[in-house]
């Protein structure tokens, strides 16, 4: 029994030596008056984009479906779908051997047209010399000059018709119009086509259109000439940017947004009907920014640590802090901060309000990792421990 007691006695003893968990933060740091290392960092004005991110879709400026402007059979069709072809290469080849047959007919109707053009005006000459000469009455003559006249025009009429003939022989040969990449064939070799038979696709990918549609509230907000809308890659990179050529005057009826356009030299290899991401950048402004892991939440204010002054030197400071669009890992400061002031960055979940602390400005490159010292290392506040949660500011 006196072995227990005196055990019991040495267990109370030391638990008095420790004292209380709240005699201050970290086991009784602050109590001791010992100051916290921290990195501290001064506002200051950097460029804020108030953007939005949508899905577009890219149309090309130029893009046709291919028909024919005869019918027949499809005799050849020299290139693939997928190649790359320049203006007036052919595209598919109607048979165009009844139309050829035509032509030769109508060249041998303009021979004996201008033969018997030649005869009649040979005629005309000699009926006025010999009415000249008092050989041939005078309507002899008239009727000689009739003869000319309508051999005239019977050669000329074969000589238009002959002309038709070698244009719609042209039409045999369905060429590209210009530049492109030729789309799918839908039909093949032997196949009968009309005017109205769809040949292939012709698209020119050079230049884009970027086709967003954005919020009726919003549309407002964008600028032609002046707003610009970014085509992005999977990772969030800028592939290209273009300036808005075109807001609809009014909402689509059937999602009541407004479709925004803007043209883009597609020189990164995109293509025609595609879907991308896209956003478009409503406003650039200068703007205070804190860094988004240097902003805690309690209840539905947010606050900063900043550098004070208190009894005992420099002290860690809670200020409240009104913030407004969200800019890489900093937020826009729309309130309760100046110019200058020194935000707490690193062991933001350590700190207590008037805390001693022991500032070093942050290092320029050292980036998201400042807050890394004591912190979470994953750039996210931590709970405070002071009656609340820090969660990313919204």
């Amino acid at each position: 029994m006196r072995v227990v007691r005196t055990w019991s006695a040495g267990l109370m003893l030391l638990a008095a030596c420790k004292g209380s968990p709240e005699d201050g933060p970290q086991g009784g740091q602050a109590g001791a008056g010992k100051a916290m290392p921290v990195q501290v960092q001064a506002l200051a004005p950097g460029q804020v984009r108030d953007t939005s991110e949508y899905v577009a879709t890219l149309i090309s400026r130029s893009s046709i479906t291919v028909f024919p402007q005869v019918a027949g059979y499809v005799q050849e069709i020299p290139v693939r779908p997928g190649t790359r072809v320049k203006q007036g290469d052919v595209l598919l080849v109607v048979d165009p051997r009844q139309q050829r047959a035509g032509l030769r007919a109508t060249q041998a109707q303009k021979a004996a047209a201008e033969a018997q053009r030649e005869f009649a005006q040979s005629t005309r000459r000699r009926s006025a010399q010999l009415l000249k000469e008092g050989l041939q009455s005078q309507q002899d003559y008239d009727q000689a000059v009739a003869q000319a006249e309508q051999a005239e025009a019977s050669a000329r009429a074969i000589e238009a018709e002959m002309q038709v003939q070698e244009v719609q022989l042209g039409f045999y040969r369905v060429s590209a119009p210009f530049a492109g990449v030729v789309g799918n064939y839908p039909v093949k070799v032997g196949d009968f086509v009309t005017q109205q038979t769809p040949l292939t696709q012709l698209d020119q990918s050079r230049a884009l259109e970027v086709s967003v549609q954005v919020p009726v509230e919003r549309a407002r907000d964008i600028k032609v000439g002046g707003t610009p809308v970014e085509v992005l890659d999977a990772d969030g990179k800028v592939v290209v940017s273009a300036p808005v050529f075109f807001v609809a005057p009014t909402p689509s009826p059937a999602t009541q947004l407004v479709e925004v356009k803007a043209a883009v030299e597609n020189t990164v290899g995109l293509r025609a009907g595609q879907l991308v991401r896209a956003s478009v950048v409503y406003e650039t402004r200068d703007a205070l920014q804190v860094p988004t892991f240097a902003v805690t939440r309690i209840s539905s204010q947010s606050f900063v640590y900043v550098v004070g002054q208190g009894d005992g030197g420099t002290v860690a400071q809670r200020a409240p802090v009104s913030l407004g669009q969200v800019s890489g890992n900093a937020y826009e400061v729309t309130g309760g901060l100046d110019a200058g002031t020194q935000v707490v960055v690193s062991s933001i979940q350590l700190l207590r309000d008037g805390q001693p602390i022991q500032p070093t400005p942050v290092k320029p490159d050292a980036g998201d990792a400042s807050h890394g010292v004591g912190g979470s290392g994953d750039g996210k506040p931590q709970p405070t421990g002071a009656g609340g949660s820090s969660t990313p500011a919204r």
